[in-house]
């Protein structure tokens, strides 16, 4: 039985873009350890009728001046799936997508975005396979790549992207390194700015060095005639050269530069992907330090641990800053499954602020519908486990 369902419905005119999404779809699902066809289902209108009802399920809706599949919209509508229009741009919404589906915010296809994985992205939150925030950090020298870094910032925000930038974001009287290391291990991705003496630098050093403890992918954007340093070679890089800069410092040419916000969409649902199942496959180690069972994963990619008491918990990691938000989603699936035992939220809390986690054990000690555990005390907490 499939633990998501993805629907795409089309016309002949649309098949070449609804086959790059299937191919984008499976590369970006295969991140998460996860196959097409067994773990997660694509249907069309030949095959709706056979959808898992308990499975999270999103529709892409290609529309097209024919106005097409209204039946199969209007049972899907009932059935409260979320349904994304997709359309050329905002001139093409009123000739190609009825007006049953008309209120919902299209996405635009972008013909610069080959592989469709601003698409892809959308719907894979929409599952709840990547996280609803997007966020980037920025690791720069700022007497070296500033303005990069200035424009990079606002162009990644005008993309949708929550981006943390140290000039910016940090409010005066704050704790600067706490609340630093806090965004960061909250960040999608990193994106460094390698330039000739980034690591001469320990803010910088430390910066990178962290993302990788906390598995944050990194793409580097590297500075034109620097060779980086040889620890970087395996990391994902886009390469400037010297007429790709109007200064020494930026800003960088836009062609370049909306290449960069592509390179991060893409590398963005490998990093929560890698993320996820380091939490995970962490659980799973420490569960049977204590001789707890693993049981398997199920719907929303909940974890079925059973105690050496025989008490059923299921197990939601996640990536980045837990919330009650998180909570209340998580209490949300679990009641939707119907499935037996406590849910429990899973998270990293290393670099999380001190403040934070006062905050997310208060949480836990008055919210018990749903619980939370970290993972790198996992085995301790299990093997004390009271409801």
């Amino acid at each position: 039985m499939s633990l998501y369902e993805i629907v795409i419905l089309t016309s002949g005119q649309r098949r070449e873009a609804e086959h790059r999404l299937s191919r984008k779809l499976e590369s970006s699902i295969a991140d998460f350890g996860l196959s097409i066809g067994k773990d997660v289902v694509i249907l069309n209108e030949e095959n709706l009728s056979q959808r898992n009802r308990k499975a999270p399920c999103v529709v892409a809706y290609f529309g097209s001046p024919e106005k097409e599949h209204i039946e199969e919209l209007q049972t899907l509508i009932s059935q409260k799936v979320p349904i994304i229009p997709i359309v050329d741009d905002a001139a093409s919404i009123q000739e190609c997508i009825p007006d049953l589906v008309k209120q919902l915010n299209a996405h635009f296809l972008d013909h610069d975005d080959e592989n469709v994985s601003l698409l892809s992205a959308a719907l894979l939150e929409c599952v709840g396979l990547l996280r609803d925030q997007r966020r980037v950090f920025v690791s720069y020298r700022r007497t070296e790549s500033r303005l990069a870094a200035l424009q990079l910032h606002d162009l990644l925000t005008s993309k949708g992207f929550d981006v943390f930038l140290d000039t910016h974001d940090i409010r005066p009287g704050e704790p600067f390194q706490d609340v630093l290391w806090h965004r960061l291990v909250d960040s999608d991705v990193m994106v460094m700015l390698d330039t000739p003496t980034y690591f001469d630098s320990k803010w910088t050093v430390q910066e990178l060095g962290r993302a990788r403890a906390k598995e944050i992918h990194i793409l580097r954007v590297v500075w034109p005639n620097h060779e980086s340093h040889r620890a970087m070679s395996l990391s994902e890089a886009v390469y400037l050269a010297e007429e790709d800069l109007e200064t020494s410092d930026g800003p960088i040419k836009d062609e370049r530069v909306e290449e960069i916000a592509f390179a991060v969409e893409n590398l963005r649902s490998r990093s929560i992907a890698a993320r996820y199942l380091s939490i995970a496959g962490k659980l799973w180690e420490e569960a049977e330090k204590i001789g707890a069972e693993v049981q398997g994963v199920g719907a929303h990619r909940a974890i079925s641990l059973r105690l050496l008491d025989q008490r059923l918990l299921r197990a939601y990691p996640v990536v980045g800053l837990p919330n009650a938000e998180l909570l209340n989603d998580i209490a949300d699936k679990s009641d939707a499954t119907q499935e037996p035992g406590t849910p429990v939220l899973i998270y990293d809390h290393v670099g999380i602020r001190e403040k934070w986690q006062q905050h997310l054990a208060w949480l836990d000690k008055n919210i018990r519908s749903v619980r939370t555990l970290k993972v790198r005390e996992a085995d301790w907490l299990l093997a004390g486990w009271e409801e």
